[in-house]
């Protein structure tokens, strides 16, 4: 008989649950639908009550829960102060973990590991070494997705300066420097790539709704990796002098000389930062050499041949390293390299034949198309018989910098301004005018060669 009575109670309790739960469930639905019309016109403060019975009773029924979670806090947070903006600043660090745990399929670590770090930082909550620890994890645990360029930057910012604090040695902030330039390299070849398959349709007025949503926000996001590059440099600053560079590596080398990535990053830097003159690169050059015969460790060979006097044999170490690179994103990356070298060099059409090789890799390679277009403003004064042919060459110079800003709008800042500079330096109206050259085309008999159309007026 008792055993019937429980029975039976556990059957009742068990339906009383179900119902509750049906109609828990059902309120959840009411109020995500009254929530969700509120925050869709951004009025937050009608939102959170119905919003917070939802996320506290059904975390898991809809993942607007945190998709407007977070716009109804961060505008809570926004309007408050005190202990009220830190207990909605717990809330939504709360909320963060929570997407992971309910929609793990449609989160990202990194993306919930940055955005905490960034409400932590946003809200002076954080030290540098907070920042970079938690900004590091998300780098290491979940490289792939790291994809925050302000993120990036604050990651090796706040390493830099707790060097500057005696906390972390140069060597770490080489490596990060590394890890994070290589990273934002990754980000804007993705979208530079990208960019390039739309251009042709784009202008013949071909794209699809969809493809001009792409191409905006590729070319948004590109330009703020570029800017974030910029920012990264300018942040190493004199930490990268040959002056640094050289002593680091000449009492780090013997340690390390055997470990190729270390080797690899080494001399690349100094590569990068113009050390090439100091026995110190030649060094590590052959180190790499030994351990990874690569097509990098050819162009840097190339570059200490060239500084010899060598410059045929540099050049055939140019080419065996385009040789023996198969992916065209390196191989353009390596062409430009050289070209970069014999620009220095003063040799104009051998770097002009690298750019476009490097071109030729990889049509979005914006920055062989500003390399040529200095090559070509610098030869304005050799490549024209009087004073209006010489400034049309600027004409030349100006389309290409363009060009370089159209297929990388990483590099539109620079490319804007060297377009801008060139055109000021072109002919004027008033100069078109009194010519008589409107709407001519005017041949360059010089290294440059080809011709451009002088504008009609």
């Amino acid at each position: 008989m008792k055993t019937k009575f429980y029975f039976t109670a556990i059957l009742f309790l068990g339906f009383f649950t179900a119902v509750n739960a049906q109609a828990q469930n059902q309120e959840c639905m009411t109020n995500l639908s009254i929530y969700v019309e509120h925050a869709k016109v951004k009025n937050y403060d009608a939102a959170y009550t119905p919003w917070k019975m939802v996320y506290d009773n059904c975390p898991d029924i809809n993942r607007a829960n945190f998709l407007y979670g977070e716009r109804i806090l961060k505008d809570k947070i926004k309007k408050s102060s005190g202990a009220e903006k830190d207990g909605f600043i717990a809330d939504l660090m709360s909320l963060y973990d929570g997407s992971l745990k309910y929609f793990p399929a449609k989160t990202k670590k990194a993306d919930v590991l940055i955005d905490k770090t960034m409400l932590k930082y946003d809200n002076k909550m954080a030290d540098d070494s907070e920042i970079y620890e938690s900004l590091g994890q998300a780098m290491k645990e979940d490289r792939d997705n790291f994809k925050n360029p302000k993120a990036l930057y604050l990651y090796f910012s706040s390493l830099v300066d707790l060097h500057k604090a005696g906390k972390k040695d140069l060597q770490e902030v080489f490596d990060v420097y590394d890890d994070v330039t290589a990273k934002v390299e990754e980000e804007i070849t993705v979208r530079t790539n990208r960019i390039a398959k739309l251009l042709p349709k784009e202008e013949a007025g071909t794209l699809t709704s969809k493809e001009k949503k792409i191409l905006k926000a590729d070319r948004t996001n590109s330009e703020s990796f570029g800017k974030i590059a910029g920012s990264i440099d300018s942040k190493l600053g004199p930490l990268a002098d040959c002056e640094n560079l050289i002593p680091l590596y000449q009492k780090t080398f013997e340690q390390n000389k055997g470990n190729v990535e270390w080797v690899k990053r080494a001399v690349g830097l100094m590569f990068q930062k113009e050390c090439t003159d100091d026995p110190m690169f030649q060094k590590l050059f052959e180190a790499q050499l030994a351990l990874d015969p690569s097509a990098d460790a050819y162009v840097y060979g190339g570059t200490l041949k060239m500084k010899n006097g060598d410059s045929s044999g540099a050049l055939a170490d140019f080419d065996k390293a385009l040789s023996l690179e198969t992916d065209n994103i390196k191989k353009s990356k390596i062409a430009y390299k050289v070209a970069v070298i014999n620009k220095r060099k003063g040799s104009k059409s051998t770097a002009r034949k690298y750019a476009q090789k490097a071109i030729d890799a990889n049509s979005a390679n914006g920055r062989a198309y500003l390399l040529i277009a200095n090559l070509y403003a610098s030869s304005a004064n050799a490549c024209g018989t009087d004073t209006f042919s010489k400034r049309a060459m600027f004409w030349k110079a100006a389309d290409l910098a363009r060009k370089a800003g159209r297929v990388d709008p990483s590099l539109s800042g620079t490319a804007n301004k060297s377009a801008a500079s060139y055109s000021a330096k072109a002919p004027t109206k008033e100069m078109i005018f009194s010519s008589g050259k409107s709407g001519q085309t005017i041949t360059f008999n010089c290294w440059v060669g080809g011709s451009v159309k002088v504008p009609s007026i």
